[in-house]
């Protein structure tokens, strides 16, 4: 009997590990008063939605053992900490954090997958400070952050002093992705990176941040929003978790023979919503006149301009450059991000809310 019960002991950790359901956590990012990127025709939030919903079905049917979580299913806000406290809470065994990309320059295209790092960081800062400054959207952030400044270069140091336990798995299941969408879907390869996102650094498990492409490219845009696009994506997405979990592939049905997993061949299919000529012809002009990358402090925006002398400014002599809808007032460009990091910090005092931001002039 003794034997018995020392056997039950040893044992019983074990069988109630097995028992757990394997989780993961699939967080469609933005959504409520936070849209995300936005296209000429659609935002990132009902993109990144019907993809984390599209994955998270597959998921379920195919593998009844696994238990799937969402940040959120419907179109409202949710706090970047709070994402992660849904993770941590749920015990998640994977995260996975879906968003779309945006770009000054239409011609950025392609996949990326993040996971959390300091590699390169001010290579990839300005996807972080993106993707981050969602949290200046909560009430008293500054409490809630500790302090942390989206906006601020300073604020990432504290992620280089953090170790991230999960780093290896993160790399693993990232590849996955990126060989299943790159190899499969013939999508243009921008690679696994590494980068400072809050909502990686406070889930205490595997996690990847998944950019599906550019809203900001004509034809992305168009291929992203197509059902065809949305099927085929998913698929990816839990092929990849498959391989990653050491799962068998799931039984798919056969895709309609006209959907092509090329972003090319899948245009061809919906040429009645792109002209393709167009976007071209576009492509022609934009590379005739040279642009050069600049960097510069922005201490105001506006969806019309605004004069000189306007309070907004207060008395600096800012240059100008619009984007989309929005005309941005910026001082001290340098094709040097450090330069306009150090001449952001003397604005602090006058501009509390001034950031480094890129675009091409």
């Amino acid at each position: 009997m003794r034997k018995i019960l020392l056997i039950l002991t040893l044992w019983m950790p074990v069988l109630l590990w097995a028992a757990k359901p394997y989780t993961v956590v699939i967080d469609a990012g933005h959504g409520g008063k936070d849209p995300g990127a936005v296209g000429k025709t659609s935002r990132e939030k009902d993109l990144n939605l019907r993809l984390a919903l599209r994955t998270g079905e597959l998921i379920r049917e195919n593998y009844p053992d696994v238990k799937v979580v969402y940040t959120r299913s419907t179109d409202v806000f949710i706090p970047l900490q709070t994402r992660a406290d849904i993770a941590n809470k749920n015990k998640a065994d994977l995260f996975i954090s879906i968003h779309t990309n945006a770009s000054e320059s239409k011609d950025s295209r392609g996949v990326e997958t993040f996971i959390l790092g300091t590699e390169k960081m001010e290579k990839n800062l300005d996807v972080a400070m993106r993707e981050n400054a969602v949290m200046k959207l909560e009430a008293d952030y500054q409490t809630t952050y500790h302090g942390f400044d989206p906006n601020s270069i300073d604020s990432y140091i504290m992620f280089e002093l953090l170790q991230n336990n999960y780093m290896d798995q993160s790399l693993q299941f990232a590849t996955h992705i990126q060989d299943r969408f790159v190899k499969t879907l013939n999508r243009y390869d921008r690679g696994v990176r590494q980068a400072a996102f809050w909502v990686l650094l406070k889930t205490a498990c595997p996690s990847v941040l998944f950019e599906m492409g550019f809203i900001s490219n004509p034809e992305e845009e168009v291929f992203l929003n197509t059902d065809s696009a949305m099927t085929i994506m998913s698929r990816q997405l839990v092929d990849a978790f498959a391989a990653y979990t050491h799962r068998n592939q799931p039984i798919l049905e056969a895709l309609p023979e006209k959907v092509e997993p090329s972003l090319d061949l899948a245009l061809e299919n919906i040429a009645q919503t792109a002209d393709k000529q167009s976007v071209a012809e576009e492509r022609k002009n934009d590379k005739k006149t040279e642009k050069v990358t600049l960097y510069a402090v922005q201490i105001c925006a506006a969806k019309s301009p605004i004069p000189p002398d306007d309070p907004r400014l207060k008395g600096y002599p800012a240059e100008m450059v619009q984007i989309g809808d929005w005309y941005k007032y910026y001082l001290y460009p340098s094709t040097v991000r450090s330069e306009a990091a150090a001449k952001q910090k003397e604005l602090k005092a006058v501009f509390p809310d001034c950031w480094v931001f890129k675009f091409e002039k």
